[in-house]
């Protein structure tokens, strides 16, 4: 047993409520040939999920691999490695991250060892550097020991708005998309030209509530673009992967964020209050998606204070 393993047995005895902590346990699914992703709990980060609530995965070509987000802390970096080494031998080659959220880059330091170059949108090194000291500060409360090992680890390689970058993993091409504000101001999808399946990060997100940490304008229309794609599998930020399902939960998303828009405006024109649209708008919303109650009110007081100064 190496250092590594050791190391991750010794946490994983401080973590006994949780349902991840073992290899077996912390299962992927094949979305389509050669593309594995974890499908993250529809929960809040703790100690007792590791941070494993987001969709995390890989891509294996012919010559190397690339893991698409790495997970809400070390630990969960580690089990989706040793997931990948159920399934292949071959070098990984890249880590690319969606964008900055805690469960989404958390597990980035499990494979520094393998000397992968990290990936992300251009503006992901200074939407690190600018959380670094929150996220370390709340995320170590949060995760408790399952933060341990856990760093902040920036691309050295980037997209840039209207310039795609392409990833070859041997006989396996990679297309990687820079979008304007959207979710964050600085998401990237992840397309395989081969099998015609794309990864949105947290522009999708199925079942539990979307969060707005970006433009509801910027969303909104980058929502609508994407509903022309035409792709055989989707593997969103949260929520299951799927052939047809995405889009009805495209719709879904874009139907919340448009209700949340145009109630907002109509209290806007009366003069009305952002504590008023906390308590008003969307409310029919609430039997629709998880965690409403947990991201709801978030969502409107952040698009409240966008849409005012239109």
């Amino acid at each position: 047993m190496n250092k590594l393993s050791l190391s991750l047995l010794g946490l994983c005895s401080l973590l006994t409520l949780s349902s991840a902590c073992t290899s077996n346990e912390y299962s992927v699914s094949e979305v389509s040939s050669g593309i594995y992703y974890h499908q993250g709990v529809h929960e809040e980060p703790s100690e007792a999920n590791i941070g494993a609530i987001a969709n995390v995965g890989f891509i294996i070509g012919e010559r190397c691999v690339a893991v698409i987000d790495t997970g809400g802390s070390y630990l969960e970096g580690t089990l989706l490695k040793q997931a990948i080494r159920t399934k292949t031998d071959l070098p990984i080659c890249y880590v690319i991250n969606t964008h900055v959220h805690p469960d989404h880059i958390f597990g980035n330091a499990a494979f520094k060892e393998d000397k992968p170059i990290f990936v992300g949108h251009e503006k992901l090194p200074a939407a690190i550097a600018a959380r670094e000291g929150f996220f370390a500060k709340t995320f170590k409360q949060t995760l408790g020991n399952a933060y341990a090992g856990t760093e902040f680890i920036s691309p050295t390689l980037t997209a840039s708005l209207g310039k795609a970058i392409t990833l070859d993993l041997g006989n396996r091409k990679l297309t990687l998309t820079a979008y304007s504000t959207s979710h964050t101001d600085h998401d990237l999808t992840v397309f395989d030209n081969k099998t015609k399946t794309l990864w949105t990060g947290d522009l999708l997100f199925m079942g539990r509530i979307p969060v707005m940490d970006g433009s509801i304008n910027g969303w909104i229309k980058t929502m609508t673009e994407m509903q022309t794609l035409e792709l055989n599998f989707l593997v969103p930020g949260h929520g299951e992967a799927s052939s047809d399902k995405w889009q009805q939960g495209l719709a879904k998303q874009l139907h919340y964020f448009t209700i949340l828009r145009d109630e907002i405006r109509i209290i806007i024109e009366d003069l009305g209050t952002i504590d008023q649209a906390s308590k008003q708008v969307g409310i029919l919303e609430q039997n629709s998606w998880e965690l409403f109650q947990h991201y709801h009110r978030r969502n409107v007081t952040a698009s409240f204070v966008q849409l005012e100064w239109e």
